[in-house]
C-alpha cells in the first residue's frame, strides 16, 4: 500500500507543471506608438499603461493637438539609441508581447506616465497609479486637456467600423473639389464616407491633412 501511495505521488510530482521563466527581449527599439515597441523583429507592448491612439487628438482650452503622436514622440525619445531589457509577461490578443521595458536602468512605461503622456491601464495593473497621480495633479500632458480615454476612443473607432490599422481623420473631396477634413466627434464625421479611389484619404493627424491640402471642417 504505501509503494502505491509513494507512486501516486511521484507521478503528481511530475505531471505538476514547472513554473513558466519570464522570456527576456533585449535591444534598440522602433517606435510603434505610444505604449507600443518593435523590438527585435517582435511587437512590444508595454505593461501597465495606455497611450492616447496615434490619430488621437486632446483639447487644451479650445486648442486641439495631437496627444496621439506626441506620446509616439516622446516615447522616441525616451529609448532613442538606448538598449532596452524587457521581460515579457503576457502575449495579448493581437499576438504582442505585454512587457515591463527598462532603458538604461529607468521604466519605460513608468516615465511614460511621468511625464503625463499615457495613464496607468488599471484594468490590468495598479503598477502605475503612483505616477499617474503625480502627473495629473501637475497637469502634465494629457492631464492639462479634455480628452477621451485610450480604450474608449478604440472602441469609438469599433462602432464607425473605422477599419484596423487606419488612421480616423477623414479626408474628402467636395462636389466642387473642396478638400475637407473631419476629425471624430466633428458634425459630419459620422456621415462622411472616404473613397480612396477618388483622392480621399484618412489621416494620422490634422497636420498630415494640412499637408496633402485639406482644411479642417468648420464643425
Amino acid at each position: 500500500m504505501m509503494l502505491i501511495l509513494r507512486s501516486l505521488i511521484v507521478l503528481a510530482w511530475l505531471a505538476w507543471p514547472a513554473p513558466t521563466l519570464a522570456t527576456m527581449v533585449e535591444g534598440r527599439a522602433r517606435v510603434v506608438d505610444g505604449d507600443t515597441l518593435e523590438l527585435d523583429g517582435r511587437k512590444v507592448r508595454l505593461f501597465g499603461i495606455d497611450a492616447p491612439e496615434l490619430d488621437q487628438t486632446c483639447d487644451a482650452d479650445g486648442r486641439l493637438w495631437a496627444c496621439g503622436a506626441e506620446a509616439r514622440a516622446a516615447l522616441a525619445q525616451i529609448v532613442v539609441q538606448r538598449r532596452l531589457v524587457c521581460e515579457v509577461r503576457d502575449v495579448d490578443r493581437y499576438g504582442r508581447d505585454v512587457a515591463v521595458c527598462s532603458a538604461g536602468g529607468a521604466d519605460v512605461a513608468g516615465l511614460m506616465v511621468q511625464q503625463g503622456m499615457a495613464m496607468a491601464y488599471r484594468r490590468y495593473s495598479g503598477r502605475y497609479v503612483a505616477e499617474e497621480a503625480a502627473a495629473r495633479a501637475a497637469g502634465l500632458g494629457i492631464w492639462g486637456s479634455t480628452y477621451l480615454a485610450p480604450e474608449a476612443h478604440r472602441q469609438q473607432r469599433q462602432a464607425q467600423d473605422i477599419p484596423d490599422g487606419t488612421c480616423a481623420i477623414k479626408g474628402n473631396i467636395g462636389a466642387q473639389g473642396k478638400r475637407i477634413y473631419h476629425l471624430p466627434g466633428q458634425a459630419d464625421y459620422a456621415a462622411t464616407r472616404i473613397n480612396e479611389g477618388k483622392g480621399e484619404q484618412w489621416f494620422c493627424s490634422e497636420a498630415e491633412a494640412r499637408a496633402a491640402g485639406f482644411r479642417r471642417a468648420a464643425r
